[in-house]
């Protein structure tokens, strides 16, 4: 088993270069840290290139090395640097991803436009892949591979399939979906009445839904509130996910 005891290894410099999204897209990798996040992965079936421990934690993660084809031991120190998050589990993996045409959604379906944090996309599909939403679109959003946004996943990156979309697919997805935008000024959720499979619409933190999404949108669906004017995206995308997955 490889020790890895310096910052300017190779497979340490890779590591790191995944932090840029030239990079992940250049080797089709991207990363995760801690158990919770690789045994998702390892249960969902994903490739996983590299696994790496801390040595003070090798012992621990030992039983996913098997699972990669290169496995490497570092330094905690070493570790440390490669790392993203501050107080790290010690172990990470360089996972392979591809990048899909997109296709039709199986059912319900999640489109986000303009999303520009990486926490709330993650977020988003963290909550999409919870309430059994397969298919979640993504119109110049924050990049769901990166660092940020997969912690903020929580491993539901692993169970929902996430395209990169023009607006003129939202044509496509409007032949088997209808197209509900979240919009303070729409009507209230809590009375629409679902006929057939929909397709959710969250707007960016800023500036709400983008002029084209709103003139492909069949109707527009509002969070009642009191005391604030909005929501995080996250969260109203949260509270319009559940009920619009749960009505029959």
């Amino acid at each position: 088993m490889e020790v890895i005891t310096s910052r300017s290894n190779q497979t340490v410099k890779l590591i790191k270069k995944l932090d840029d999204k030239k990079y992940r897209k250049q080797y089709g990798l991207f990363l995760v840290e801690g158990r919770k996040m690789i045994e998702d992965c390892i249960r969902a079936g994903y490739k996983i290139e590299i696994i790496a421990a801390a040595r003070s934690k090798a012992q621990e993660y030992q039983k996913y090395f098997s699972f990669a084809p290169k496995a490497v031991i570092m330094e905690d120190s070493v570790f440390e640097y490669a790392c993203q998050t501050v107080t790290p589990q010690g172990v990470l993996a360089a996972v392979k991803f591809e990048t899909f045409s997109p296709r039709l959604p199986q059912g319900d379906c999640v489109v986000l436009d303009g999303v520009s944090d990486a926490g709330n996309v993650g977020a988003i599909i963290r909550t999409s892949a919870a309430a059994g939403i397969k298919d979640v679109y993504l119109i110049n959003c924050a990049d769901a591979y990166s660092p940020k946004s997969i912690r903020s996943t929580m491993g539901g990156i692993f169970f929902v399939n996430v395209y990169d979309i023009g607006y003129d697919f939202l044509d496509a997805i409007a032949q088997s979906c209808e197209l509900i935008g979240a919009d303070m000024y729409g009507e209230n959720y809590l009375g629409y009445k679902k006929t057939g499979n929909t397709a959710l619409i969250i707007g960016s933190e800023a500036n709400g839904l983008s002029n084209i999404s709103k003139q492909k949108c069949k109707r527009f669906l509002s969070i009642p509130m009191q005391n604030v004017e909005s929501l995080n995206a996250a969260v109203s995308a949260g509270i319009l996910i559940y009920y619009l997955k749960n009505l029959r």
